[in-house]
């Protein structure tokens, strides 16, 4: 068995929504001689182009699913097992990026071989849930299961359905088929974990509401309503619920207005944001860089509020940071 310094180096990149994760992505990509493999649940599928900040820079995982399909971290641990090894076969440097943290969690920490899903119970559960609400679902998820509910918005559906399925099933909670995770496909490589973020807050959520704007000025809402037009897709399935569609679409559903739509649209990006830095607070061996409102990196370190202090430089320049991190 290799040592841990003659595995082939793995690059995570992670960090919340509007970070500025690809442009970090792309630099480190030219700079070790990489390919990038997308670690984000939206940009999976065709179509949710503009709503999703889908690059135009070359990422494995891409464009690989249609709207109508699911998409599990099971599927991603699996498609990105075989992405990375094929880009090390190649001689080059596989880097993950991206901020869906429970694609991230499942392939470096493994994942459990769950039970199949079953549609008889998920018909059941949406319609306790169409009758009193998620969040009562949830609660009765708590019961169960108070390890995953406290993991879990109230309002997550696809998480509630999914945990309370698992348990209906087989009678195991959630959160002990986790304990039995697989081994992870990271195990055969070095991995470096980056966290980039914006050092204030309030520029994070100027960023979204300014990308929001960004988005719609492109065609975002005709993107949406191209989607709606095609008759196949509906509110409950996991690419309509990505954050910004599931707004929109109320919107053309005759429920909110367009104005409406836009301020949740906003305001639940934001949600998602404080959701993936809840995760990264928690992430273990993770160096970040934060930046300042002119993107610039300002600090480094292994904590979310910096360790040595940096002259304000492109995020090209950082990268003499990132390579000296032991790899």
């Amino acid at each position: 068995m290799a040592g841990e310094s003659e595995k082939p180096l793995l690059l995570c990149l992670m960090g919340p929504t509007a970070a500025g994760k690809t442009e970090l992505a792309i630099a480190l990509a030219h700079a070790l001689d990489g390919e990038l493999v997308s670690v984000d649940s939206a940009l999976v599928y065709r179509g949710l182009d503009i709503g999703s900040a889908k690059p135009d820079y070359p990422h494995h995982l891409m464009d690989i699913r249609d709207p109508s399909e699911s998409y599990s971290a099971a599927d991603f641990v699996a498609d990105a097992g075989r992405a990375v090894a094929d880009i090390v076969g190649r001689g080059r440097t596989p880097i993950l990026v991206g901020g869906t943290m429970l694609y991230f969690r499942a392939f470096l920490q493994g994942l459990a071989a769950m039970p199949a899903a079953d549609p008889a119970i998920r018909a059941e559960l949406a319609e306790a849930a169409g009758r009193d609400g998620w969040p009562v679902v949830h609660s009765r998820l708590a019961e169960v299961d108070p390890v995953a509910a406290a993991a879990i918005h109230p309002h997550h559906s696809q998480r509630i359905s999914r945990a309370m399925e698992v348990f209906l099933i087989s009678g195991v909670p959630l959160s002990a088929w986790h304990q039995r995770a697989a081994a992870s496909p990271a195990a055969d490589y070095r991995v470096v974990q980056l966290a980039i973020c914006p050092q204030q807050r309030g520029e994070l959520h100027r960023r979204i509401a300014l990308r929001f704007q960004s988005m719609l000025a492109q065609g975002f809402l005709e993107e949406v309503m191209a989607l709606h037009r095609r008759g196949d897709l509906h509110p409950g399935l996991p690419a309509m619920r990505a954050v910004g569609y599931r707004q929109l679409w109320r919107h053309l559903d005759g429920e909110c207005s367009l104005e409406q739509a836009i301020e949740e649209g906003v305001a639940a990006t934001r949600q998602l944001a404080k959701r993936q830095l809840t995760w990264l607070r928690k992430w273990p061996d993770l160096y970040w860089l934060l930046t300042d409102s002119a993107g610039n990196v300002c600090a480094a370190g292994e904590s979310e509020h910096g360790g040595q202090e940096m002259d304000e430089v492109p995020l090209s320049a950082a990268l003499k940071y990132v390579q000296g991190i032991p790899m």
